[in-house]
C-alpha cells in the first residue's frame, strides 16, 4: 500500500496545478477584457520559463497585464519606468562604502525581484537597456566583479512604445532575442470596452486580487512544460520553418537555432495548457508569430516583421 502513495501524491498535486492554472487565467480575464490569446500567451511564456515584450501604443492595457498577473502569480513585484535619465546603477543596484564597517555594501536594485515590470523601457537609451541583458539571460547580475543572483522563478514582463514616437530608442537585436514572446494589445472590441468604461477601476480591482498561485506552484508549472513530448516529424516542421526564414524574400537574417528552442518551449507550454502531453502542429502555428516576429532582421524597405512571419506559416507544409 505504501509503495502507492508517491504516484497519488503525484497525480493530485497535478490536478491541483491545473485547476489553480484554470483559475488564474479566468481570474486575470476578468482584470484585462476582451484579450484571451494575449493572456494565454503571456501564461504561457511564465510557464515556459522566458520574458515577455508587449508593444504598444499607450493606454491600451500593457501595465495593466503585467500587474494583473503578478497579482494574480502571487509573485514579489516591481515597476520600473524608464526614462531618458535612468542609469544601469538605477536598475541593477549599487556598492556604497560604509564606513563603519569599513567595506562596501551592495545595495540591491528593482530587479531583485521575482516579476520585473519594465515600463515603456525603450525610453531608455541602449547603454541602459542593456543593463538587463545579464539578469534576463543568466539571471544573475555582475556588480564591482561579484556575482549576484536573482530570485527563482524571475520574469521580465517589458513594455514599449511604437518606435515612431517621440522619445524611444529602438531595442537592439541582441536584446530582443532575450524576450521569449512579443505580444501587441491592440483595442478592445466594443463589449470589452463598454465593460471597462462601466466596471471598476481596473487599478482598484488589481489592488484587491487574492494570488492563485504561488512560488512553488510556477516551478512545478516549468517542470511539467519540459516533460511534454515533441515528436521527430513536429521537430522536422520547426526546423523546416527556421530553415524557410533564412532564405524567405525580404529577411536579412532569419531565425538562429535558439530561435527554435524557444519556438518549442512555447509549444510544450500552450499544449498544457490545453491539456495534452504532447505538442501538435497547430500550437507551433499558434505561437509562431509571438515567438518569430521581433527576431526577424528585415531588409530596406520590405513589409513588417509580422506579415512576414505569417508568409513563413503559409509557404512551409506541415508533412
Amino acid at each position: 500500500m505504501s509503495a502507492m502513495l508517491p504516484e497519488a501524491n503525484t497525480i493530485a498535486s497535478s490536478d491541483r496545478l491545473s485547476d489553480a492554472l484554470r483559475r488564474a487565467i479566468e481570474q486575470v480575464n476578468t482584470l484585462v477584457l476582451g484579450k484571451p490569446k494575449e493572456i494565454e500567451l503571456a501564461f504561457a511564456c511564465v510557464m515556459a520559463g522566458g520574458h515577455l515584450l508587449i508593444e504598444d501604443l499607450p493606454g491600451l492595457g500593457k501595465t495593466t497585464l503585467a500587474r494583473a498577473m503578478a497579482a494574480t502569480l502571487g509573485l514579489s513585484f516591481q515597476r520600473l519606468q524608464f526614462t531618458a535619465d535612468l542609469l544601469p546603477s538605477d536598475i541593477l543596484g549599487v556598492s556604497v562604502y560604509e564606513a563603519n564597517a569599513q567595506s562596501f555594501r551592495f545595495h540591491p536594485g528593482p530587479v531583485f525581484t521575482q516579476l520585473l515590470l519594465a515600463d515603456e523601457i525603450n525610453r531608455a537609451p541602449p547603454r541602459t537597456q542593456s543593463a538587463l541583458l545579464e539578469a534576463m539571460a543568466e539571471q544573475q547580475v555582475s556588480i564591482d566583479s561579484r556575482s549576484h543572483h536573482l530570485p527563482d522563478p524571475f520574469f521580465v514582463i517589458a513594455t514599449q512604445n511604437p518606435v515612431d514616437l517621440a522619445g524611444t530608442f529602438a531595442l537592439p537585436d541582441s536584446q530582443l532575442d532575450r524576450f521569449l514572446l512579443r505580444l501587441s494589445m491592440g483595442y478592445p472590441d466594443a463589449a470589452a470596452e463598454r465593460a471597462m468604461l462601466a466596471g471598476e477601476d481596473r487599478r482598484q480591482m488589481i489592488s484587491h486580487t487574492q494570488a492563485v498561485f504561488g512560488t512553488n506552484d510556477v516551478l512545478q508549472l516549468r517542470q511539467r512544460v519540459g516533460a511534454i513530448h515533441t515528436s521527430a516529424t513536429l521537430i522536422a516542421y520547426v526546423q523546416r520553418l527556421l530553415a524557410e526564414s533564412r532564405r524567405h524574400p525580404g529577411i536579412q537574417a532569419g531565425l538562429s537555432p535558439r530561435a527554435g528552442l524557444a519556438l518549442l518551449q512555447v509549444s510544450r507550454a500552450i499544449a498544457l495548457l490545453r491539456g495534452r502531453a504532447h505538442v501538435l502542429p497547430d500550437d507551433v502555428q499558434y505561437v509562431f508569430p509571438a515567438v518569430a516576429s521581433h527576431r526577424l532582421v528585415t531588409q530596406a524597405d520590405t513589409e513588417d516583421r509580422d506579415t512576414l512571419a505569417l508568409k513563413i506559416l503559409s509557404v512551409v507544409a506541415v508533412d
